[in-house]
């Protein structure tokens, strides 16, 4: 055997490059990926998930991205797909702690995830927590403004319109009584 040979052991094959793996075995750059997922404990992450990883790292690796370095603490904890009237959008949770980080490339982000996912919008969003009214049962004194059902809500749909900002909101109240939200 010549000097330059990489060593195995009987029975196994030896591959160069992690691409060339055969499928069924995992390669290092899913794994590396996976690090791009935060999810509780126990829970196994769905095949979405996995891809919207992977498009995360593939972004962070690529030489060309201008958005390299901010995506190093990028990870996501959701994505789900959600159709909405005759397409479907990809939306994707972030955790509150890396939601700065993500804001200030969110543009470029959603531009990069929508050549990855074709015929897919796609939506970051922030998790955010709500306290109910009880939040004395869960031994906290004062429960914050930022905690509340409707400042959750609009800092929610702060997120959906993405880099853009809300100017203002009309409702609109139909004869029948069903409300339309004209977000400006």
């Amino acid at each position: 055997s010549s000097p330059a040979a990489l060593p195995s052991a009987p029975g196994r094959q030896t591959f160069a490059s992690p691409f060339a793996l055969p499928p069924g075995q995992r390669s290092a750059a899913m794994f590396n990926a996976r690090k791009k997922i935060l999810k509780d404990k126990g829970a196994a992450p769905t095949e979405l998930e996995e891809e919207v990883a992977k498009a995360l790292f593939d972004i962070e690796v690529s030489p060309s991205s201008d958005i390299k370095a901010d995506l190093r603490d990028v990870y996501i904890s959701s994505a789900q797909d959600l159709e909405v009237k005759n397409r479907i959008a990809l939306v994707v949770h972030v955790p509150f702690r890396v939601w700065k980080t993500v804001r200030k490339i969110q543009g470029r982000l959603i531009r990069e995830l929508e050549k990855k996912f074709n015929k897919k919008h796609v939506v970051l969003v922030a998790n955010r927590t709500i306290l109910d009214k009880n939040f004395r049962r869960k031994g906290l004194q004062v429960r914050p403004r930022s905690r509340t059902l409707t400042s959750v809500h609009e800092s929610m749909l702060e997120d959906v319109v993405g880099p853009t900002e809300i100017f203002g909101k009309r409702t609109r109240i139909g004869v029948d009584g069903s409300k339309l939200m004209k977000i400006i």
